[in-house]
Parts: structure tokens; sequence; C-alpha cells
């Protein structure tokens, strides 16, 4: 079974995120701290959208801050698309094509530019779930970013 299929059988399975952000030293925002919450995955022959909720606390912060992202993955032989659709469906950011690297990873085609910055990412297959690393590149940004991604405990 391919990357590609095995990362499509999971997605519906999935319903709980953390993740962790790291500013580097070039960076120009805030973005150190570490995050949780749920998935509601929406599945349909061709996709899958993810509805995530949580709450986010940045480092040297005693408060949390909510966060939702909707996300889509589109489902193709040779690679699975990643939209961010954060102004609904209709007008979705496509963000990348992860295409398989490896029988349990997965990593961006190319980059996906936005302005001056440039989103990378790689996906890697886990026992119950899939971690995904984003770096983020530009004049102000030095970011990483690794989310896990899981099925809930039995």
């Amino acid at each position: 079974m391919t990357t590609i299929i095995r990362l499509a059988r999971l997605l519906p399975s999935i319903h709980l995120l953390s993740f962790t952000s790291r500013s580097g030293s070039a960076s120009g925002v805030a973005w150190s701290g570490q995050g949780s919450g749920t998935v509601a995955p929406e599945t349909h022959t061709d996709w899958v959208r993810f509805t995530e909720h949580g709450h986010f606390l940045p480092q040297g912060q005693s408060r949390e801050v909510a966060f939702r992202n909707v996300y889509r993955w589109d489902l193709h032989p040779e690679h699975i698309a990643l939209y961010h659709e954060r102004r609904g469906p209709d007008a979705a950011v496509w963000l990348f094509d992860l295409v398989a690297d490896s029988s349990t990873t997965l990593i961006s085609k190319s980059p996906h530019l936005c302005g001056a910055d440039t989103y990378q990412a790689q996906l890697t297959l886990e026992a119950h779930g899939f971690r995904l690393e984003w770096h983020i590149a530009g004049p102000r940004k030095d970011e990483r970013l690794v989310y896990h991604y899981r099925q809930p405990d039995e």
C-alpha cells in the first residue's frame, strides 16, 4: 500500500492534535509556544476536511489563545493537495502538494510562496496518526511548527 493510500485511509480517523511552534533567530514574530485541540474530520469521496479547534499558549505567557483552522486534504493518486479554507471552501488557499518521499514520509513537492514567505512541509506516518512539520522562512519569519495528529486513545 502506498504512503498516499495509507494517509488517505488514516485521515478520517484523526480527532486530536497537539503542536509546538518555535521561532528561530531570524524571526520577527513571537510564535513560540504549545497548543492542543480537537479535529472534526468530514469525509467525502475525494477529500477530507479537518475543522480544528483548540488553544495555544505562547511561550512566557499565562493566558491561552483560542484557535480555529479548516484544512482540506484533496486526495489524488500521485499526491495529496493541502488547502487552508480560512475564507471558506469556495476561496480555499492552496498550500502545497504532498508527494511520497519514502514508505512513511510525504514532502511538499514545491514550496508555497506567500508574499516574501516560503512554506514547506514534511508529513511522517506514525503508529496512531501522523506528524506534520512546517518550516516558514521569510524576511521576518523563521518558524518551525510540529503538529501531531492522532486517533483517539482506544
